[in-house]
């Protein structure tokens, strides 16, 4: 029995309704999508859905550029049908073998392309439920964990597999790479997840109260103690510490913390109790640990206490398609900053989001983006809300978006020079005031409000 309930995004300028009906007996909810437009709306859901792209309908060049961001959603599996001898054009060959999973050229038997999409569908479904398994659980904070590249599977697989020990984790990564997310999600996916996530960064507090922020102290201990003060180490009782950044922690705080993990008990400052405290300890850090022991920085005896288990962050510009992916996610997440209604990203941003380094990793590309949230003035992040326009000449490029990116500069160009008098720019560009329209709309540059007068839209 066919499952009920199966989304059908059906992209066609003429829509075949002996097709539709097929279709609807199998248990489809079809959606017709006659424009790009009409398509990204279809897509807002990010649910799996089944997509058939009538290429024999005939659309044009700029048409099909502006589809192309729908057939890249990973949640569509797309069927192409086309029309005889049409696979002849380099540019919808490509299309096919980029996005599709499979193409029927008519004249076709609705069965064969009802199953066809159906195959389709059921391989989106496939993947989102390896992804799933391959996914971290929810997590807060500033970032998430987001990615399918090998190295982010692999990285949710050492998770999995490290959470179901009590054996301290050395997390070590670039500045950036979410090492605080990656213990979160060890905590979380333990026994432990229901006691305290007490984290500190090493670094960042003066060496003369790093003793007390994690050892805490009585009242008297000190001038200014007037009471007592709990620390880090005690307060994680039952659940994890994490200890960032541990390469910079003091020589002296060094001896201290190994005798505990050593003794699994803790002295208050100014006191004279033992206290037994039960914790998993997860450390991390950038620097090289290696030099770090040979310059004598870095006890050795406590670095081997601590790397019982290692996880090695991959650093943002290792990741791939991930990179895209990620700065969708941000966009998505962030998108109520700014003062408009943003589409995406431009052809030029997402060329720069993959030949940029990323220094500060996936830190900075939070921020980058929320920057161009609040900074743009398109409908399109560009590179230059994104400040890295000079890495979009040498990035590498496909020759649809470079072609995408040229003319949508040219029009935006001649616009600008004629202050966006329509009719002025059309004349220039050498092309209709309606076709101008059109391109406006297929870039998806604005929403297309005809001049007065202006009855000409209607063709």
């Amino acid at each position: 029995m066919e499952p009920a309930n199966r989304h059908l995004i059906y992209v066609t300028r003429d829509v075949n309704t002996q097709l539709s009906a097929q279709f609807n007996a199998r248990g489809w909810e079809v959606e017709v999508a006659a424009s790009a437009r009409d398509a990204r709306r279809a897509l807002r859901s990010d649910a799996a859905a089944g997509g058939l792209l009538d290429l024999s309908s005939r659309f044009d060049s700029h048409e099909i550029i502006a589809l192309e961001p729908c057939l890249t959603r990973p949640n569509v599996g797309w069927v192409a049908a086309t029309a005889p001898g049409q696979m002849q054009e380099s540019a919808l060959r490509r299309l096919v073998l980029d996005y599709c999973y499979d193409y029927i050229t008519m004249p076709y038997e609705a069965p064969r392309i009802v199953d066809s999409v159906g195959h389709a569908y059921g391989m989106v479904v496939l993947g989102a439920r390896d992804e799933e398994e391959d996914e971290p659980p929810a997590h807060t904070g500033e970032g998430e964990m987001v990615g399918s590249c090998e190295a982010m599977r692999m990285l949710f697989r050492m998770i999995r597999k490290v959470a179901m020990t009590d054996a301290p984790v050395f997390v070590s990564g670039e500045s950036g790479t979410g090492k605080e997310l990656t213990s979160v999600a060890i905590h979380e996916r333990s026994a432990r997840r229901a006691a305290p996530f007490v984290a500190i960064n090493c670094g960042a507090i003066p060496t003369h109260l790093l003793q007390s922020e994690l050892f805490g102290y009585e009242r008297g201990a000190f001038t200014g103690a007037h009471q007592r003060k709990i620390g880090r180490i005690e307060a994680a009782h039952g659940g994890t510490l994490f200890l960032d950044e541990i390469g910079d922690l003091p020589l002296e705080s060094q001896a201290s913390l190994l005798r505990f993990l050593q003794e699994g008990r803790i002295e208050r400052l100014g006191g004279h109790e033992s206290i037994a405290v039960d914790v998993r300890v997860i450390s991390a850090t950038h620097i090289d640990m290696q030099r770090a022991m040979a310059e004598g920085r870095f006890r050795a005896d406590l670095y081997h206490r601590l790397c019982v288990l290692q996880i090695d962050e991959p650093p943002l510009r290792a990741r791939g398609k991930d990179i895209e992916l990620l700065a969708r996610h941000m966009l998505e997440r962030f998108r109520k900053d700014g003062t408009h209604r943003l589409r995406g990203f431009s052809a030029d941003a997402i060329a720069a989001l993959h030949n940029y380094a990323w220094p500060g990793n996936v830190r900075e590309l939070i921020n980058r983006v929320r920057r161009a949230i609040v900074m743009s003035e398109g409908r399109h992040i560009t590179a230059h809300d994104l400040e890295l326009a000079e890495y979009v000449e040498i990035a590498p490029v496909s020759l649809a978006q470079a072609r995408e990116a040229a003319e949508r500069q040219v029009i935006e160009v001649a616009l600008l020079r004629h202050r966006g008098r329509y009719g002025d720019a059309a004349q220039e560009l050498g092309i209709s005031r309606v076709t101008l329209y059109r391109l406006l709309s297929s870039h998806g540059m604005r929403d297309i409000h005809p001049e007065p007068g202006d009855q000409r839209l209607s063709s």
